[in-house]
């Protein structure tokens, strides 16, 4: 992997990201969900019972994999950097509002592409919201908004996070009376554990290597015109869009795609919100889960922010469905959305003193 420049390693992780994506999906992963970051955090926040909803519930191993996979490629290439204490309450509940935006349109960016690589026409609204949002959010950065720096942590604090990804592993393998798993709906929809484990290993590793993200790359190119990142994001697409085809998951059209709703205003505010608040604290919810691995406490703080998120939109019915967006899920949005311009209005107020 030395041997590549960072845009070919951009490009090699957003083709396994995107061959990972619909292959997941086509050997046992809800239909267009192949990789889903707010799913999965749903699910596993049902297999901890954090929530009582069986169908949600389920240890992910891709989830375990990224973890671990960014873990072991930053000790491999001594790029594991404990840093931590920017601003954690605030990166705990923009993470909290990111599983809110992500439930309203169902799904997470990398849903959402995986969703336009299939043909489903409504995730249209979602992209157009994201790059809004991440438009925003470049505006504010230009302004001077930044989260406070993070500062130089001891090393222990960085194997929190991996040591609980090992520890959801064995939880997985030995089943536990306190882990839940569904039997029927989106938990008891699968490809098998090694395999997925396997998947998430080699994308963890790739994107660790070339810090590949979703809303980086639109932010990166808003920002300075850079397309390192950007590159992969394409590439994530084409190669979805290529492999869908050929595994004959490829079916255009707006109604009745699966997981999906034709609440087209409120996906546009749901991903606004998931934009915005993913350039404030620097990485969509995937890269969240992959700073983590790489010794990030704030990442990790983040991340125990989207699974608690991701705990509440199932029990206050704020996750969306078929029908639309809940009266509650819309006012979380609309809460969110608040919270991030409160973040960067103030924060923006302390850069012109």
């Amino acid at each position: 992997m030395s041997s590549f420049k960072l845009p070919d390693i951009a490009i090699i992780t957003g083709a396994a990201l995107g061959c990972g994506a619909v292959l997941l999906s086509w050997l046992g992963n809800p239909a267009n969900s192949g990789i889903c970051i707010s799913c999965f955090m749903e699910n596993l926040a049902g297999a901890l019972q954090f929530h009582d909803n069986l169908r949600m519930s389920y240890i992910r191993p891709e989830l375990i994999g990224f973890l671990l996979g960014s873990f072991l490629m930053a000790l491999k290439s001594r790029r594991f950097n404990v840093t931590g204490g920017s601003s954690p309450v605030i990166r705990f509940f923009l993470g909290f509002f990111i599983i809110v935006g992500c439930a309203v349109f169902i799904g997470c960016p990398i849903k959402m592409i995986q969703r336009l690589a299939a043909g489903d026409f409504t995730a249209i609204a979602a992209l157009a919201g994201m790059m809004f949002g991440v438009w925003l959010g470049a505006k504010y950065i230009r302004a001077g908004v930044f989260l406070d720096r993070e500062k130089k942590m001891p090393a222990i604090n960085g194997y929190i996070l991996p040591a609980i990804g090992i520890l959801l592993f064995i939880f997985l393998i030995l089943k536990p009376s306190f882990i839940h798993q569904g039997e029927t709906g989106p938990a008891a929809r699968h490809a098998p554990l090694f395999v997925s484990l396997s998947i998430g290993l080699v994308i963890g590793g790739l994107a660790q290597r070339s810090g590949l993200c979703i809303t980086g790359g639109f932010r990166n190119f808003f920002l300075v015109r850079e397309t390192t990142l950007l590159y992969g994001v394409i590439t994530f697409f084409i190669s979805a869009l290529l492999l869908s085809l050929i595994t004959g998951q490829f079916h255009p059209g707006l109604n009745g795609q699966p997981a999906s709703h034709m609440g087209h205003g409120w996906t546009f505010l749901a991903m606004t919100l998931v934009g915005l608040a993913s350039v404030i604290i620097d990485g969509c919810p995937f890269r969240q889960v992959i700073k983590a691995g790489q010794g990030d406490v704030d990442a990790g703080i983040t991340c125990f922010g989207m699974m608690t998120g991701a705990a509440v939109v199932i029990t206050w019915l704020l996750r969306s469905t078929s029908a639309g967006p809940s009266f509650n899920g819309k006012i979380a949005v609309l809460s969110g959305l608040i919270f991030c311009l409160i973040v960067v209005l103030s924060y923006r107020t302390s850069a012109r003193k």
